[in-house]
């Protein structure tokens, strides 16, 4: 049953064992949650966002009782967790039958019922996380995997390949006209974002990437205005040759850049992303990143992680080395969805997340590395430790002096 918010942060009891809000986070990612009647969908569509999971562009996702934003993946009955509806009318988690909490939804929205003066459905061109971003998950294709080397991990990236191995068209990209019509919509009509990722698949051409999105952001700011985002852009992009090419997406109006690392152990970042490793290389990846810290300040670099694909010691090492050089490591939580990874399908147990929460905290708050967003993301962990990191560190002090 729930125990209630002791402190910052909700705890729960699970088999016998007290978790805390982010932990519970971790387990829903990595297990999915089974939601066996479509009455959740019935009684909580009309007034919450909440969509069928098999709807295009669905990304749902639950707030835990301290605002924990957790994205949930229908897993079926093979996960412990279900979702259901109380006597009481209000929606509740349980595990193995057993009542955890009660949760809740964010608020109904009309976002995804929106075309483009072109025709696109939003749907197919951005999704809503959390309770204030707006995220363009893929806007133009990843030529890695069409290459035949999508990473591992990344379901796009191997639809993608899959397309493209049948010799089938690809769904059509938005133009930047597009871009800034779903922003508009959803900064100024419907005032549902504050903070703004754009990112797409990785490219040969990184300078016409970083062109297209330095493109994007101008036609944002022509139609809805980058002043009227209250919090932050953030801009993913391909590590190009020349450092400087990334200037281009500042000059356009970005707040930061990511070039995502996403394994620190290199042997294995060889293997789980034959694509990043072959075509553009730590090397270009790590220039990129410190040209952006060194020109334009601490903060502005950033790199996801997908964590729970490479020991614990190698990915600390790697967010200690960054966050020291004014990078922001941005930890993803991997969601295995049946997957195999190196030919694992299972993610590892909370002892491991835990290192990396506690570690991440300590890192964060030495370097004072700000992650973007404000009330954090479904799958990532990098807001809710920043959030909470002087809780995490006042309770790992505790259990080191046995207090």
């Amino acid at each position: 049953m729930g125990l209630g918010c002791k402190t910052m942060l909700c705890t729960y009891r699970i088999n016998g064992e007290e978790i805390d809000s982010l932990e519970l986070k971790i387990l829903l990612i990595n297990k999915g949650v089974d939601i066996p009647s479509d009455e959740v969908y019935e009684r909580f569509s009309n007034t919450h966002r909440l969509s069928s999971f098999m709807a295009p562009g669905a990304c749902n996702c639950l707030l835990l009782p301290d605002n924990t934003v957790v994205h949930i993946w229908n897993a079926g009955p093979r996960s412990p967790f279900t979702i259901g509806i109380a006597e009481s009318g209000n929606v509740y988690l349980a595990y193995d039958g057993r009542f955890v909490t009660e949760v809740d939804f964010p608020p109904k929205t009309r976002f995804y019922e929106q075309y483009t003066s072109k025709g696109m459905p939003f749907s197919m061109i951005a999704v809503l996380q959390g309770l204030d971003v707006l995220s363009f998950p893929y806007l133009w294709p990843c030529e890695y995997a069409r290459s035949g080397f999508s990473c591992q991990f990344c379901y796009t990236g191997a639809y993608t390949e899959e397309l493209t191995r049948e010799g089938k068209p690809g769904l059509p990209f938005p133009k930047p006209q597009d871009v800034a019509e779903v922003v508009n919509y959803a900064v100024n009509t419907e005032k549902l974002a504050s903070y703004i990722q754009i990112t797409g698949g990785s490219t040969m051409n990184t300078r016409a990437e970083c062109h297209l999105v330095a493109d994007m952001l101008r036609a944002i700011d022509d139609l809805a205005g980058l002043d009227n985002i209250s919090g932050e852009v953030l801009v993913y992009t391909s590590p190009p040759p020349d450092p400087a090419v990334v200037d281009e997406v500042f000059q356009a109006g970005t707040d930061r850049v990511a070039c995502d690392m996403e394994i620190w152990d290199e042997e294995l970042f060889k293997r789980i992303c034959p694509g990043k490793a072959r075509f553009a290389g730590r090397e270009r990846q790590l220039n990129t990143l410190l040209h952006i810290a060194e020109r334009y300040g601490r903060n502005k670099a950033c790199s996801a992680f997908v964590i729970g694909l490479e020991p614990v010691e190698s990915f600390l090492s790697g967010a200690e080395y960054l966050a020291s050089r004014g990078i922001v490591p941005l930890p993803s939580i991997w969601m295995p969805m049946g997957k195999a990874v190196l030919g694992v399908t299972e993610a590892p147990g909370l002892p491991y997340y835990r290192q990396v929460r506690d570690g991440l905290a300590e890192i964060y708050e030495r370097h004072q590395c700000e992650p973007p967003g404000s009330t954090g993301f479904n799958v990532c962990l990098c807001r809710d430790t920043w959030n909470n990191r002087n809780e995490i560190l006042r309770r790992k002090r505790c259990c080191t002096e046995g207090t």
